[in-house]
């Protein structure tokens, strides 16, 4: 009997929009013996190696769940050094992504950060605006539930000044009010770590996203990792509801 042959990346079809959930960097500190400190600067360390392979291989929109609105509740130690590796991330995307065609965007909200951080958040988006590749969207201080307030706050604020009336409230109005507005939903969602929930990650576009887990922690998380859930995901019939 004939092996099938492995299909190459440009063989298989890609999703247009991949969403990341980055877990798993405390726990493979602790295999360690490291800080979790150690943990988050290996996880940040691969997801510029994830991000630069995505882009190189087609993947139009990626979004990694860096930090969540629920994160400021770890202890104040790590939440510092992590928002000392965010500052350092920023430094660097602005050095080294600089010769990468890839537009990166922040979503989340982002006023809670301190003002250095803020800036070159601003600093970030505005080198990379023009760029016609990868968009990436970096989810900091990011929570789905707190997203769909924020997008109904909108639409109310758009009813009483006119704006918009309460019938032309619908699916299409409030994708308009997300982070990700104009931007396709993402067709895959991935998690390394063991674990296999959302954990409050993209909980309104990712309602048809097909998901894949993986036992893996983050900083483990190599670029043949993402070829195999690209496989994974080629595989599927993806219905949308329907028969």
């Amino acid at each position: 009997m004939q092996t099938k042959k492995k299909a190459e990346p440009g063989d298989r079809p890609l999703p247009a929009h991949v969403g990341i959930i980055m877990d798993g960097n405390g726990r493979w500190a602790k295999k360690r013996f490291l800080p979790r400190s150690a943990g988050h600067k290996a996880g940040a360390s691969n997801f510029r190696t994830i991000t630069r392979y995505a882009s190189q291989i087609g993947i139009k929109y990626l979004t990694v769940y860096a930090f969540s609105t629920e994160n400021w509740s770890r202890p104040q130690e790590e939440v510092s050094a992590l928002l000392v590796l965010f500052r350092q991330y920023l430094e660097e995307a602005l050095r080294d992504f600089a010769e990468e065609n890839i537009r990166v965007r922040f979503i989340g909200d982002t006023s809670r950060f301190p003002q250095e951080l803020r800036q070159l958040i601003r600093r970030v988006e505005e080198a990379s605006a023009s760029k016609t590749g990868m968009v990436l969207n970096l989810a900091m201080n990011y929570g789905g539930r707190a997203e769909l307030t924020r997008a109904v706050r909108l639409l109310l604020q758009d009813v009483k000044s006119g704006v918009l009336s309460e019938e032309e409230i619908g699916e299409e109005a409030i994708a308009a009010r997300l982070y990700t507005a104009g931007q396709p939903d993402p067709d895959l969602i991935i998690r390394p770590s063991g674990e296999e929930r959302l954990s409050n990650f993209l909980l309104w576009q990712s309602a048809y996203a097909e998901f894949v887990y993986f036992d893996i922690l983050w900083p483990d998380f190599r670029p043949e990792d993402l070829d195999k859930a690209l496989d994974i995901y080629a595989s599927r019939q993806r219905r949308f509801g329907g028969a």
